[in-house]
């Protein structure tokens, strides 16, 4: 099968390429429903170090997205039904080690072709069927909170059972998503979110409590805390959540730093805490994230606040512009409808 590959081949500019690839065997599914994520920008606009660049491009961005079926060599799924497309590749099993945390897994748009194409060729464990009218655009970033999931399982499986507050350090995207996944998985835990911007914090209408960092005198500590700041804001946000986390406590970090955090190891000692990292996620993270969909549909509504852009592209100028979109944006998802 010939197919159109739109590859980002230096900062900013992207181009297409035909490529031959072989169906048998695999689902061809047709890209309808795309989200960029931050991943997505630094390539993009070319804030990756020149060797990364160097190594990584030409390369077609996107790992969120969403599409329909066109045809299923193994028959598992029909024409046209509305799937999600699993970024992660794993080429081999590990008894201890999850497919996401593989050194040799592939990754769709970090080092091997994202969803920009005109179809992805997938073998059917990639791929895994969406409800019955689920709203795409929404569910066009479900690799992101397939993420949170992933934490959150990992959590579960971690933290002691004293769950009666748990914390969630920032009001972005992650933020938003974690605190809503908690809410619904732990409905007896009081969710208490932490954030900078008294005006993101309102859109929390689901969480128990919610704080400004910069005032929580007399808050009541938690149990456990989740940091899904990320960037500079990873600094104060753990030295916070070692404050106010309870001893024996367990702190999941999410949020991605480019550079080197420092943290209180004295106190982390004092306390017994326990630390762990999440990233990425694998095919049962995604399974579960579907089955919450139908479980809760009310879910999709909720993380349809977090859509701030719908950019139809028709043509490659389109693709450009919508990422020029995105940089704009003060918080939120910026959705693409493919068509190209």
């Amino acid at each position: 099968m010939l197919n159109t590959v739109y590859r980002l081949t230096a900062p900013r500019t992207i181009e297409p390429v035909v490529v031959s690839q072989d169906t048998a065997g695999k689902v061809v599914v047709r890209p309808t429903h795309l989200s960029i994520c931050n991943a997505d920008q630094r390539y993009y606009q070319g804030t990756r170090s020149k060797e990364v660049l160097d190594e990584k491009l030409p390369m077609a961005l996107i790992h969120e997205g969403v599409g329909r079926v066109v045809s299923d060599d193994t028959g598992t799924f029909a024409p046209g039904d509305a799937v999600v497309m699993l970024p992660n590749a794993p080429v081999e099993a590990d008894e201890f080690i999850a497919e996401n945390y593989l050194r040799t897994s592939r990754f769709c748009g970090s080092g091997f072709d994202g969803f920009m194409q005109e179809a992805m060729v997938l073998p059917p464990e990639r791929v895994v069927l969406l409800p019955a009218g689920a709203n795409l655009e929404v569910a066009a970033f479900t690799e992101l909170v397939s993420v949170a999931t992933h934490a959150i399982n990992r959590f579960d499986a971690i933290a002691h059972g004293r769950r009666g507050r748990i914390g969630v350090w920032g009001d972005g995207n992650m933020g938003y998503i974690v605190s809503l996944l908690l809410h619904l998985r732990f409905p007896e835990a009081r969710i208490v979110v932490f954030g900078r911007n008294a005006d993101k914090l309102r859109d929390f209408t689901f969480a128990d409590e919610t704080h400004l960092v910069d005032d929580v005198v007399g808050v009541v500590p938690v149990d456990h805390a989740f940091e899904c700041a990320g960037g500079e804001g990873s600094v104060a946000a753990i030295e916070q959540i070692i404050d106010l986390i309870q001893p024996e406590g367990t702190l999941s970090l999410l949020g991605v730093s480019e550079n080197p955090v420092p943290v209180n190891t004295r106190m982390v000692l004092e306390k017994g805490l326990r630390l762990f990292g999440s990233s990425r996620s694998g095919r049962a993270d995604f399974e579960d994230t579907v089955q919450l969909y139908r479980d809760h549909p009310e879910v999709l509504d909720y993380l349809g606040a977090l859509v701030s852009s719908v950019n139809d592209v028709r043509q490659v100028a389109d693709i450009t512009g919508a990422f020029e979109t995105d940089i704009l944006k003060p918080m939120g998802k910026t959705v693409i409808t493919w068509n190209l």
